[in-house]
């Protein structure tokens, strides 16, 4: 996906076997694809853990992304003790129009909420995000849903503190702007004015968070400027409105994580030019946000996803690279965000491109990562799961 300043310049491992079709395990890992190699565009998973235990991915599935008319949201179950997936079934369609990015939860009535956005004019811009809902979706094939609807979202005007914080970070590029994106910048200053653009193109990639109070936080992000919203809803998602902006410029597909003091930190793709993850904090449960800045994990312009552990501990996983989506790494924190360190990866291949992690934690402590597998024979959905444990023995 491109951003707003996409273009500009910025400044012991695990490996999979030969055949990747091809389940791996150890005492305390496994990982399998969720459908063979297949010859379409798979890609943007998302992961959830139902009340019988077991597991539902989705994904999206077409002959491209955005401009491909045909793309659709699929999905499969990893019931309980099994090493393998379900056939894969059809999970959201709108004829004529593709259907993108997906993310999951699981409420506290245990109910089953799927997010993608719907593309309306071939353009991340025009994008609207819907939802489904499923009261019971324990059991085969495609969840019955019960519901079906829209984010529809007004955010307060942010054209003048947005311009103002776009020309600042302007100001700290590292060489000039060419006469092309400064027509492109323009354009931005005058979208940013118009409710249009105010209110449409948000999309969703990253699983909600739910806070203590019920509150839930689903992050969104817009490709028209480049920056992140939460939609907030606090009943329950019968309604949804917007945060202010997170304006950092590049920085998009926000994944939010709560301190013990009630301080949220959202993690962000980094689609500008400082070349690592963004991050900004709320004091006020996602209402507001602070500047956006980074932490010192690279960051290629990909997708990441964060998670808080049982026991306190934070996880990242991300491409951790300049360049390229060809590893993708579990980073830890034990004081909450403060610091991070490099565990293990779960992929470091010379070649191919491993991207748009999901990751959970289900109820007996396993950590599950889904993610966007692509080789030179096909693309899949690869899923593997351990133990904390397991990320410590590449320190010892």
């Amino acid at each position: 996906m491109s951003g707003l300043l996409v273009a500009l310049p910025f400044m012991f491992f695990w490996t999979v076997p030969d055949s990747p079709a091809e389940p791996i395990a150890t005492l305390s890992y496994s990982s399998e694809l969720v459908f063979p190699l297949n010859a379409e565009h798979n890609h943007a998973p998302g992961i959830a853990e139902l009340e019988n235990g077991e597991l539902i991915v989705s994904w999206y599935r077409g002959a491209g992304e955005r401009k491909a008319d045909d793309v659709r949201v699929l999905g499969a179950r990893l019931p309980v003790g099994s090493k393998t997936w379900s056939s894969e079934f059809l999970l959201a369609d709108t004829p004529g129009f593709p259907d993108c990015n997906t993310c999951l939860m699981v409420d506290s009535k245990n109910r089953l909420w799927l997010f993608w956005p719907l593309i309306l004019a071939n353009t991340w811009e025009s994008c609207i995000t819907r939802y489904r809902v499923s009261e019971s979706p324990v059991g085969d094939g495609p969840p019955q849903w019960s519901d079906d609807g829209m984010i529809l979202l007004k955010p307060d005007e942010f054209h003048e503190e947005g311009i103002a914080e776009l020309e600042r970070t302007i100001a700290e590029l590292p060489k000039p702007l060419t006469d092309e994106f400064n027509q492109k910048i323009d354009l931005a200053k005058q979208q940013m004015k118009d409710k249009l653009y105010q209110r449409l193109g948000w999309q969703p990639r990253c699983k909600p968070t739910v806070l203590p109070s019920g509150r839930i936080l689903l992050p969104l992000y817009t490709d028209t400027f480049s920056v992140c919203i939460m939609a907030i809803s606090d009943d329950g998602g019968r309604s949804w409105f917007a945060s202010r902006p997170l304006l950092g410029f590049g920085a998009i597909q926000a994944s939010v994580l709560r301190r013990n003091d009630g301080t949220l930190l959202s993690y962000m793709r980094e689609n500008g030019f400082t070349g690592r993850i963004r991050v900004s904090e709320s004091k006020d449960d996602g209402v507001t946000w602070g500047p956006v800045g980074t932490i010192d994990i690279p960051n290629p312009g990909s997708g990441l996803d964060a998670l808080r552990l049982q026991n306190g501990h934070w996880l990242i996983v991300c491409n951790d690279t300049h360049d390229g989506r060809n590893r993708l790494t579990m980073y830890r924190s034990v004081d909450e965000g403060h610091h991070w360190t490099a565990m293990r990866s779960l992929e470091d291949q010379p070649q191919g491109s491993y991207h748009y992690p999901a990751m959970i934690q289900t109820r007996d402590g396993r950590i599950h990562v889904v993610y966007s597998y692509f080789v030179e024979a096909g693309k899949s959905m690869k899923h593997c799961s351990f133990e904390e444990n397991w990320l410590e023995e590449a320190q010892e």
